[in-house]
């Protein structure tokens, strides 16, 4: 899996969101291409914002037993897989801002760099390597890229 701790790598992921536009239409799926930009903030919110609250200890549990390996693995998400509840974007979103959020949170990941990442807390699913963070955060973008052709 690519190493998005990386610059070019970044500049890379970057490239492709700069390919979107308002109008760009999905491959698969029902999200507008604005709300698979917010869509995709959801993971940077859990790690730099308090805007989600963190699940209880059961659901936690949970998450680490059933949902943790599919996301930090290297395994390619299944197109039209399921989303947890807190990831669906319902309302109509504004292309430009979504755009430029994600895209600073991609900057701020990568200007933390792999360190700051390893052993941290994830929101879900307790402390995580920094591959396997790596995998969520990359994997995450580029399914979502691809469903939209960038």
């Amino acid at each position: 899996m690519k190493n998005l701790f990386k610059n070019e790598i970044t500049n890379e992921l970057i490239s492709r969101i700069d390919n979107l536009t308002a109008t760009t239409q999905p491959n698969w799926g029902k999200m507008s291409v604005s709300q698979m930009l917010a869509h995709c903030c959801v993971a940077y919110e859990m790690v730099y914002t308090d805007k989600h609250p963190r699940p209880n200890a059961l659901v936690r549990t949970l998450l680490k037993w059933f949902v943790k390996k599919p996301v930090v693995n290297e395994k390619p998400y299944p197109k039209n897989g399921k989303t947890a509840p807190q990831f669906i974007i319902s309302d109509a979103r504004e292309f430009e801002t979504e755009k430029e959020r994600l895209i600073g949170f991609i900057l701020k990941t990568q200007e933390l760099g792999a360190d700051y990442f390893n052993g941290k807390e994830s929101h879900s699913f307790g402390i995580l390597t920094v591959t396997e963070w790596n995998n969520s955060f990359y994997k995450h973008l580029d399914h979502h890229l691809n469903q939209f052709g960038v």
